[in-house]
């Protein structure tokens, strides 16, 4: 993996377990493009982030953030695996 040198895009009024979800998201999202990532791994953490982030503009909200930051798009990887059929999901492209 990269080293990072970025911060997740968090809201302060969510719980330390809230939190934990939308970080265990973006990490996901990280390792589809750094390693690659179970396809039904990145779907199941989706729908957990999608718990707690259940509104579309902020989940795009923080899609932008999180990709200013590091390079990766939320949006591309949870569309591709919900779109593929493989086992693995692995996003080319650089950061």
């Amino acid at each position: 993996m990269q080293s990072q040198n970025y911060s997740y895009p968090l809201n302060p009024s969510w719980s330390t377990t809230e939190m934990e979800t939308v970080i265990a998201m973006l990490r996901a999202v990280e390792d589809a493009y750094e390693v690659g990532i179970n396809r039904e791994e990145l779907l199941k953490r989706y729908r957990s982030f999608k718990e707690v982030v259940n509104s579309k503009a902020e989940e795009k909200q923080i899609g932008r953030d999180f990709e200013r930051e590091s390079g990766y798009v939320l949006y591309r990887a949870v569309k591709a695996a919900q779109e593929g059929d493989t086992k693995r999901i692995k996003m080319a492209g650089e950061r």
